[in-house]
């Protein structure tokens, strides 16, 4: 039999007759990434440390700690706490993104995840949207803690998820910082080095801790312009039903305005790396 003649009767069995699958949606390819992200709590459970040890850590500590000599009273102290704590651990938690997406470049596999038929920046979105989910996770452990302790929010339910949607929607804004730096630094250390320098200032030199009236005149100004003074006021505006003035639209524009900046930015330097 003929070269010919063999290729001829084996080209049949070689060649699938099924249906090609169609490529997966970009929705699609976001959301398994982003369960991929959450996949890595179960094999590196440390990983839950985050979302679960460090914000009854913070709550616990500083409410007991600060609670007598700020408010009274402990019980007194976390109606005004645990708004702003909610805000200070979800924009921490924000500085993991960059660090893992540093550590997947660095591992290799965004070149992998960039050889699949998939829509391109999925892999980004896929762990923004897996992060999001870890936020939520840690703003529920931060409620339950503080119902536990005395938290009673007068704006009800509405209120609180009006407060937490406020906040995720600015760690969404925040996040694409750390991801520039995860693409630019060079390692995992560095982005969670450099990231906290940044953070450190931001969450501490606001009101989350204490009121603005207690401070001297040049910081109180200082604390005033901060964006997270205005998302903590926000939220506790929010949560308490409070008049919430110019807070709230001022939290939005600034996550507009951020996301807006940082988030084109990233996405070039995705491509780049192409």
């Amino acid at each position: 039999m003929s070269a010919d003649a063999v290729v001829a009767d084996a080209l049949p069995r070689i060649v699938s007759k099924r249906t090609r699958p169609q490529r997966a949606s970009a929705m699609s390819a976001v959301v398994t990434l982003g369960w991929r992200a959450l996949l890595k709590i179960k094999h590196v459970p440390f990983q839950l440390f985050d979302v679960t040890a460090m914000p009854i850590m913070f709550t616990l500590l500083f409410t007991y700690l600060f609670g007598g000599a700020i408010a009274g009273s402990p019980r007194e102290y976390i109606q005004t706490l645990l708004p702003g704590i909610l805000v200070q651990t979800i924009l921490f938690t924000t500085v993991y993104t960059g660090v893992g997406l540093n550590t997947d470049i660095s591992k290799g596999l965004f070149d992998r995840f960039r050889s699949l038929p998939i829509w391109q920046p999925a892999p980004v979105f896929g762990a923004l949207a897996g992060d999001i989910l870890r936020y939520t996770m840690a703003s529920v452990v931060i409620l339950i803690v503080g119902f536990l302790i005395g938290f009673r929010p007068a704006g009800g339910l509405f209120g609180v998820v009006a407060a937490l949607g406020l906040v995720l929607l600015f760690a969404f804004a925040v996040s694409w910082i750390w991801i520039i730096m995860g693409m630019v630094l060079k390692t995992p250390e560095s982005v969670m080095t450099t990231s906290f320098l940044l953070m450190f200032p931001l969450t501490f030199v606001s009101n989350i801790f204490v009121p603005t009236e207690t401070m001297e005149p040049w910081l109180k100004a200082i604390v005033e312009a901060n964006p997270v003074t205005h998302l903590a006021d926000a939220a506790r505006a929010l949560m308490h039903g409070n008049p919430v003035g110019t807070g709230v639209y001022s939290v939005l524009i600034a996550s507009v305005v951020v996301t807006a900046i940082f988030a084109p930015i990233a996405m070039r330097l995705y491509n780049k790396e192409r």
